[in-house]
């Protein structure tokens, strides 16, 4: 039997009938099932009898399969860059675990829509699943970043796991003044999967890519169905959901544009930076010394000893920025020791305005920055390259950058 072969497995009483697949290990068999999802059974345990021989033409692993991609001179030129995550994933049928192996240019095989929408040019970054992500794997993107827009890329689209995407889009608008779209997309679904949104979000992002708004932008499913693809601003935007497709939201406003799948229009409906606006520029470093600390009910002055040694800390605090008044002393502490504190809300909604109440302004006291509304996550980030870029850090974390801070706090449903 050969990859391609349609097959019957029989094992431990259940049976199993579809194409047989490569495999990454020979002691498993692959069969891609009728529904579209992929099953891997250990192979000395298996009968198996070949129903159909040839039935579907397939690339074994590890092949020397090329991808070519002609170029059309009436047509962009998008840069794909891939740090890995679900979008270039494929499933380990050793461990049945979905892992970080595919290039930039097996992307480009696997999204055969992408064909005909424009130039292309792929590179690696790093190949990792995003909890695995780093300071210096920001740094290292944002160098190839500023590498593809300077040899004359018209927008780039990063593919990046999803867990912690909203940090480095983050990271990327505070480093990177772009004249062109930077797009991050990814998928929550895996491509072996038949609910996948590996296609959509892809096709979606180039869309961006083309268009007008020159930030740093996250291209995912604004809904559960196939139609409407929402363009987050990067330092806006959470993921608010495990697992669902449209799993990512801007906070404290609409997105900041769509793109439909089926016409494939981009609309915008805010205003936005416009392509061409600023003059490339990077400024990467980054002071990796900042830790978030969440406060809760309960929880002791003392987490705060693991920050003793930090040049900056961002409070994740209650309501409109408070911790436990056990807190303020330590707090305090830290300030007098040169660490920059800065308080930032829970609350999905809102900014933090530690004038309201005693313990906000014996924060203030204490000398606690007010972090607006600024996501934590965000801010800790905005931290981190204002530390190690700024000689005023207190007015520089106060003055909006990158969009990450709103000039009002107010429903907009």
């Amino acid at each position: 039997m050969n990859p391609g072969d349609r097959v019957c497995v029989e094992r431990a009483g259940e049976t199993y009938e579809g194409v047989l697949l490569p495999s990454s290990t020979p002691a498993h068999l692959v069969v891609k099932l009728a529904g579209g999802y992929n099953v891997g059974v250990d192979r000395e345990d298996a009968d198996v009898e070949v129903l159909e021989s040839d039935v579907y033409e397939v690339e074994s692993e590890g092949g020397e399969a090329e991808t070519t991609v002609e170029f059309d001179a009436d047509l962009p030129t998008i840069s794909l860059i891939s740090t890995g995550g679900t979008i270039a994933s494929t499933v380990d049928y050793r461990t049945g675990a979905v892992t970080a192996q595919f290039t930039a240019e097996d992307v480009l095989r696997a999204v055969p829509d992408l064909a005909g929408l424009a130039n292309y040019r792929g590179r690696v970054v790093a190949n990792i699943l995003s909890e695995n992500m780093t300071p210096a794997v920001w740094q290292d993107l944002a160098a190839a970043v500023h590498e593809e827009i300077e040899a004359g890329a018209d927008g780039v689209v990063v593919m990046h796991g999803t867990d912690t995407m909203q940090f480095t889009a983050a990271a990327l608008s505070f480093v990177l003044d772009t004249p062109v779209p930077i797009v991050f997309t990814g998928s929550q679904r895996s491509a072996d999967r038949p609910s996948s949104d590996n296609v959509m979000n892809a096709v979606c992002a180039v869309e961006a890519a083309k268009a007008d708004a020159a930030e740093v932008l996250v291209c995912m499913h604004a809904t559960s169905n196939d139609d409407v693809c929402a363009l987050h601003r990067g330092t806006r935007v959470r993921k608010n959901h495990t697992s669902r497709r449209d799993a990512f939201e801007t906070v404290g406003n609409r997105p900041l544009g769509r793109v439909d799948y089926d016409t494939r229009d981009v609309t915008f409906d805010r205003e936005y930076a416009e392509r061409g606006g600023v003059e490339l520029a990077c400024e990467p470093d980054l002071e990796e010394a900042v830790e978030l600390v969440k406060f809760t009910p309960g929880t002791s002055a003392t987490v705060l000893d693991a920050a003793a040694d930090a040049e900056g800390v961002v409070l994740e605090g209650t309501g409109l920025g408070h911790v436990h008044t056990d807190w303020i002393p330590r707090i305090e502490e830290l300030v007098d020791d040169g660490t920059t504190v800065v308080m930032t809300s829970q609350c999905l909604e809102g900014r933090v305005c530690d004038r309201v109440y005693d313990t906000g302004r014996d924060l203030l006291d204490a000398g606690v920055l007010e972090g607006e509304d600024m996501l934590p996550g965000t801010a800790k980030v905005k931290l981190m390259w204002t530390l190690a870029n700024s000689g005023d850090v207190a007015k520089a974390m106060r003055t909006p950058l990158a969009g990450e801070i709103t000039d009002q706090s107010r429903p907009w449903t």
